[in-house]
């Protein structure tokens, strides 16, 4: 007989294909980003078949028994989700702190996160960014299971109380599409384009509607006389199955995690579409059930929960420990070869030895057959022995990393250290007199002018003798690069005015120039360095950076320090950078990323801020583009 498999009794064959497509295009997005620029909606694959089965399943056991054991369904949970999250974190800790300290920084608060199923929220609030190509923090991929498991808490109470009310399945279906209607438009419209994406693609409230549109799914297969249980539906679902896919993987190859519209309407399309995957297994036997249903695709959409876990904190170890490479958005071969390897090693173990054992017979039990396996009866158990002394050695080794754990990076103390350099200097009160005089210093750029010293009309000119500028000519703008660079920048060109801060973008470049120029504190020369977070991806930095060479006029010397890093957007952004400063000839451009990249062990382990000697390479890198640039 031909097997039929419904989402009211039996398992829904093929669900384990669907996770398979959704974890391997999240490990593509980590180890290949520029192949997949959207394979971050794996995620929204995820949260779309949490919410259809665990509402088949609510639905199932309503069936069965005629209410709901919450206590029994939280433990089941727990059963599914603690066993390998707790070996992910103890063993990544423990890694990671034999590797490098830079690892553990905020380690305690991720922990905290990790635990308490609250890790969206906490970095939230702390500022984290999950696009950021320098955010190297180990758990960070754990904000989705935060989502997760906040809706395993709190949609059964809800799920008890809907049942509760006299509706039909459909009613119920609508509501649960009106919240997920209502998620949706919480993050189109909280979602700002000049500013990080963190908060709506975090929170839970702004993120909670492919979960819903799971659950309406789920509530939709209740309802017996519905189109999804009608013969046309049962002829059609394989072609439309197959659409879906195809749609779906065409949006994962343009979505955009910067563009207005992913947010606005794209992530929601990927869930929809996602659902209509879903909806085309259930029933007989067919071509895009056989393709779900595939060994490979099934043995890697059981593990898929390990997978997902284990492989960020592995690739984030691997780069650390391997030699720095080339700037590239992508790592390199070797290290995909190798995270790819040791992530599905890791995952395997941990289903067979860990996770299915304790999901199969529980806790208590588990734990009862490992103390007997670990008493001694005549020989002793070598195997058992090794691997309790191994687990004890993560558990304290983990335990140590997290009580020693570092508060700041190196590359993060490295920018303290420029910034209080900078608050030391003695920021320009007047002028400068060009004609070779060395003007006083003062403590902001917005300080303003003496009244009794005129602005200086006549700038651009150095004495002719010197090679390069002396440094009470320069001013010196930009971000924490800069900042980090400080230190070396003030011992070469003694003299020099720097205002940098972290974070600073060229759309607030502008109005830290007029200032200047309104207090008749701007000098002869300039270098902008601004960028590092954002570069010039939009059109309004790009015009902010234009404002700026506009306001400094054709007379002022201006050096534009190219972006270091290894975001996707960074070539790009050098190579109008470039030919911007082609359509000025007062502009030079002093190539960085052109040094780092050639030399990438001038950077700190987050690989845009400078060491110690990579602050003075960029003091030279200055030095000779002022050199080409010359006085006049």
């Amino acid at each position: 007989m031909t097997k039929v498999t419904e989402p009211g009794a039996g398992r829904i064959e093929g669900l384990d294909g669907l996770r398979a497509f959704a974890v391997i295009a999240v490990l593509v997005f980590h180890l290949r980003p520029s192949a997949v620029p959207g394979g971050f909606l794996g995620v929204d694959v995820f949260f779309v078949i949490s919410g259809f089965l665990i509402t088949t399943l609510l639905l199932r056991e309503r069936a069965r028994d005629d209410h709901i054991d919450l206590p029994g369904f939280w433990t089941r949970r727990a059963r599914r989700l603690l066993p390998a999250l707790l070996l992910v974190v103890s063993t990544s800790i423990a890694v990671a702190s034999l590797v490098s300290s830079d690892l553990l920084v905020d380690i305690r608060r991720q922990v905290v996160g990790a635990l308490t199923f609250s890790t969206n929220w906490i970095e939230i609030h702390a500022g984290a960014d999950y696009f950021d190509d320098a955010n190297r923090s180990l758990f960070v991929t754990f904000w989705s299971l935060a989502v997760e498991e906040q809706f395993y808490l709190l949609w059964p109470l809800m799920f008890v109380g809907l049942m509760a009310l006299p509706m039909t399945a459909v009613a119920r279906s609508r509501i649960a599409l009106g919240i997920a209607a209502a998620s949706a438009l919480l993050m189109a419209a909280w979602f700002d384009p000049g500013a990080s994406a963190t908060r709506v693609y975090y929170g839970t409230d702004t993120h909670a509607f492919g979960l819903m549109i799971g659950v309406a799914l789920a509530f939709a297969f209740d309802d017996r006389s519905n189109l999804l249980s009608r013969p046309r539906w049962q002829h059609l679902r394989t072609w439309v199955g197959f659409a879906a896919f195809a749609g779906l993987a065409a949006l994962a190859m343009v979505v955009d995690s910067e563009a207005a519209w992913t947010y606005r309407g794209g992530i929601v399309a990927a869930s929809l579409l996602t659902a209509v995957m879903v909806a085309s297994l259930p029933g007989r036997p067919s071509a895009f059930v056989r393709v779900c249903k595939a060994r490979p695709l099934a043995w890697i959409g059981e593990r898929s929960y390990g997978i997902y876990l284990w492989h960020w904190p592995i690739l984030v170890i691997v780069i650390a420990a391997l030699p720095a490479g080339p700037l590239e958005q992508d790592p390199p071969l070797t290290t995909v070869v190798v995270v790819l390897g040791l992530t599905m090693a890791a995952s395997a173990a941990s289903f067979r030895w860990v996770e299915a054992p304790i999901r199969r017979d529980g806790f208590k039990v588990t734990w009862t057959r490992i103390r007997r396996t670990l008493q001694p009866r005549g020989a002793e158990p070598l195997v058992p022995r090794v691997a309790l002394a191994a687990s004890l050695s993560v558990v304290a080794l983990s335990a140590l990393g997290i009580a020693t754990a570092p508060d700041k990076s190196a590359a993060q103390l490295s920018v303290e250290r420029g910034e209080r350099a900078i608050e030391r200097q003695v920021p320009p009160s007047t002028p400068v007199d060009t004609s070779g005089a060395s003007p006083p210093t003062s403590s902001s750029a917005t300080t303003p002018a003496d009244p009794t010293n005129p602005t200086i009309e006549s700038v651009g000119a150095w004495p002719s003798e010197m090679a390069t500028p002396p440094g009470d000519h320069i001013v010196a703008l930009g971000d924490s690069v800069l900042s980090g660079a400080a230190p070396s920048v003030y011992e070469r060109f003694p003299g020099i005015f720097i205002d940098a801060t972290p974070i600073l973008q060229w759309r607030e470049a502008p109005a830290m120039v007029q200032a200047m120029m309104d207090a008749g504190t701007m000098r002869d020369v300039v270098i902008l360095n601004f960028g590092t977070n954002a570069g010039l991806k939009d059109a309004h930095s790009e015009q902010a950076l234009r404002a700026v060479l506009d306001a400094l006029g054709p007379d002022r010397r201006v050096v534009l320090v190219t972006v270091g890093g290894v975001s996707y957007w960074i070539p790009e952004t050098n190579d109008r950078m470039r030919a911007i400063s082609a359509e000025y000839p007062n502009t030079i451009v002093a190539d960085w990323y052109a040094i780092i990249d050639q030399r990438p062990g001038l950077l700190h382990s987050d690989r845009t801020h400078p060491t110690s000697e990579g602050t003075r390479v960029y003091a030279d890198l200055l030095a000779t583009a002022l050199e080409d640039l010359g006085p006049s």
